[in-house]
């Protein structure tokens, strides 16, 4: 007997509502997002990536433990693994019964700040995110031992709080979530009920899947203006599951991946070298050709808002400034330096900002206002 097709549309909306009855998201994007999410992971070896999703909050009681609860009765083989290992999560990946979900509540206690580096542990989820991921482990005892290779390649989801490595994150769509309001209610949920209920959209979602699939493998689908390289990487399967649902999820999808992108964008403060660039240009050195060591130190520690004056309990001195500064290059490809500047009556060390202008271009984002004019050049450059 031939099933009777999904309508890919209706379910996907029936599985937002499910959401809606107990989660409190802070964008409409988020609704859309989550629920995509849940079908890609019955999907996942349609693609070549899987981006995780990310429920993050500054404190506790914002939800995030509730979103991957309802999360869990949705996917396919949901694992639950706080503080798992990283051992346990690649041998669980790779043991040929199916990929498991693997939803990591309490990450923080992972890659918080008084949780170390856990580096193996990163590594897994890093590989992972590309389905050609592998995690490489010695087995067997003494001198008999090989290196064998374990697929690592899995959907995750995590909650917790602050924020991740940047490595996850940038792999991440990440929700931030917040505490209700008091007039926004959910339902309270109760296992023994709902769970019934998600599972019951679960297998529609499967059987959908079936059918889509040919639809998905392959698929391209049309990115929105502006989002490339890693933020489409991230998005790409989500966009191609809602075009193979069709109704109002491509238009939906698209718009919920341009509002999550920009506030990504506007959250991610880069790595601490970024920061230094983008303030050295934005603070310090506005429409200053050169200015001295010792200026340069003095404006950026004076900066409200920012790391420089209390870098590990210790202000940002001339040696560090040297050293983060000569991991960037000038146009000529030279590790930017500080050199002579001639002042009234002596010579000190400083800065130029034509051998900043390169790294500028191509770390910062962009300026708030008015883009980066090109530099002229200045007399005594040398």
């Amino acid at each position: 007997m031939t099933p009777t097709t999904v309508d890919g549309a209706a379910l996907l909306d029936e599985v937002e509502a499910f959401h809606r009855r107990f989660n409190v998201f802070p964008t409409e994007a988020a609704f859309v997002a989550v629920a995509l999410w849940d079908a890609h992971a019955h999907l996942l070896d349609c693609f070549d990536s899987t981006p995780r999703i990310a429920f993050l909050s500054p404190e506790p009681g914002s939800g995030k433990t509730r979103a991957l609860e309802i999360v869990e009765t949705l996917v396919p083989q949901p694992m639950t693994a706080v503080n798992a290992s990283a051992a346990a999560l690649f041998r669980s990946v790779s043991a040929g019964t199916g990929k498991p979900t693997i939803l990591f509540d309490e990450i923080d206690t992972v890659f918080g700040p008084k949780a170390g580096d856990n580096e193996e542990l990163r590594g897994f989820l890093n590989a992972g995110h590309r389905r050609t991921g592998v995690t490489y482990r010695c087995i067997g005892d003494g001198g008999n031992q090989t290196v064998q290779a374990f697929p690592s390649y899995c959907a995750v989801a995590v909650a917790g709080l602050g924020s991740l490595p940047d490595t996850i994150l940038s792999r991440s769509v990440v929700i931030r979530m917040r505490r209700r309001a008091r007039n926004e209610r959910v339902e309270p949920f109760r296992a023994r009920i709902h769970e019934a209920e998600g599972h019951a959209l679960r297998d529609r979602l499967a059987t959908w899947a079936e059918q889509a699939r040919d639809q998905v493998i392959g698929a391209w689908p049309e990115m929105p203006d502006g989002v490339t390289d890693r933020p489409a990487d991230v998005w790409e399967p989500l966009l191609a599951v809602a075009d193979a649902i069709g109704g109002h999820w491509p238009e939906r999808a698209r718009e919920a991946c341009v509002t999550l992108v920009k506030a990504s964008k506007a959250n991610d403060k880069g790595s601490l070298g970024v920061r230094l660039l983008t303030d050295l240009r934005d603070h310090v050195m506005v429409g200053i050709d050169r200015l001295p060591t010792v200026a340069i130190l003095d404006r950026l520690n004076a900066l409200d808002d920012a790391p420089w004056a209390d870098l590990n309990g210790k202000p940002l001195d001339n040696r560090r400034l040297s050293r983060m500064l000569a991991e960037y290059m000038t146009a000529d490809n030279e590790p930017i330096t500080s050199r002579n500047i001639k002042t009234a009556g002596s010579v000190l060390k400083g800065y130029y900002a034509t051998d900043l202008h390169d790294a500028w271009q191509r770390y910062c984002p962009p300026p708030p206002e008015s883009p980066l004019l090109p530099l002229l050049d200045t007399e005594n450059a040398a």
